[in-house]
């Protein structure tokens, strides 16, 4: 299957300007991003979609091919496609959309959302989701914060809907509903989402073309976008988890979890 990945590193972040070009652990960000995604089997090459020279010449430098694009498009996903379009490989069958801000991706991952697509051509999108862990305090939290966003998926694990809110609906008490009765048909039916994304082009470049929608708006949830665009979206299940640099506090934890992972403890893995 013919797929590449993009990395939207955009430099102007409202909370965080020049996030991509921290350093953290002596390295820009971006070069961490990159060195990860390329540990992908599937992706036949990987591109970073960019608004600033400085940015093109770290990813140049991590030895992948740097696109400019717009500096005023809303988003990573519109970002993406823009690059996927001026590359001139929109004929691809799948495109991954790697966030730029998580020093920690691995490769099997990725490689899970590329596979999601094989033999199954009614999927236009895929995307990760995690069992939350409702034997302990973190896991229930989790589940219940408005902070986390959840899936809700089909027995095929095929996206129903994407929620901050604690979905599904419980009338059990918290601490009833991780117990062992209950456990395992929640594990079954919502996730937490790990917001890395795979796109059939087309329906890239469709969800780019169509306005934000009512749910979008109200979530804050691009993903709803592509449900209410009538998307069909696999859900691979997975043990990676998202961990993003969004402030310069983030640094110093990150550069930690990169040191326990170099000592052979993966935060990634399918």
């Amino acid at each position: 299957m013919d797929s590449v990945g993009i990395i939207p590193a955009r430099y102007g972040s409202t909370r965080f300007p020049g996030k991509p070009l921290t350093l953290i652990s002596g390295k820009p960000l971006l070069a961490h991003v990159i060195e990860g995604a390329r540990q992908a089997q599937s992706l036949k090459e990987i591109l970073v979609a960019t608004d600033d020279t400085r940015i093109a010449k770290v990813a140049e430098a991590a030895g992948v091919r740097a696109i400019m694009t717009d500096p005023d498009l809303p988003s990573g996903t519109d970002r993406t496609w823009a690059a996927l379009e001026t590359a001139g490989l929109v004929q691809v069958d799948v495109v991954v959309n790697i966030q730029g801000d998580e020093p920690l991706i691995e490769g099997a991952p990725l490689d899970a959302l590329v596979a999601a697509f094989r033999n199954r051509s009614q999927i236009e999108m895929a995307t990760l989701g995690r069992e939350f862990d409702l034997s302990t305090s973190e896991g229930l939290e989790a589940m219940m914060s408005n902070t986390t966003a959840k899936i809700v998926v089909t027995h095929e694990d095929r996206a129903l809907y994407f929620s901050r809110f604690p979905i599904p609906f419980s009338r059990l008490q918290p601490a009833l509903a991780g117990a062992a009765a209950h456990k395992d048909s929640v594990q079954k039916s919502v996730l937490k989402h790990v917001g890395i994304y795979a796109f059939r082009p087309a329906f890239l470049k469709r969800f780019c073309s169509a306005p934000p929608c009512g749910l979008e708006f109200f979530e804050g949830l691009e993903q709803l976008r592509a449900l209410y665009l009538g998307a069909s979206i696999h859900v691979v299940r997975t043990r990676h988890e998202s961990w993003g640099v969004d402030t310069p506090d983030d640094v110093e934890k990150i550069e930690k979890m990169l040191l326990t992972q170099r000592a052979g403890n993966s935060y990634g893995s399918v």
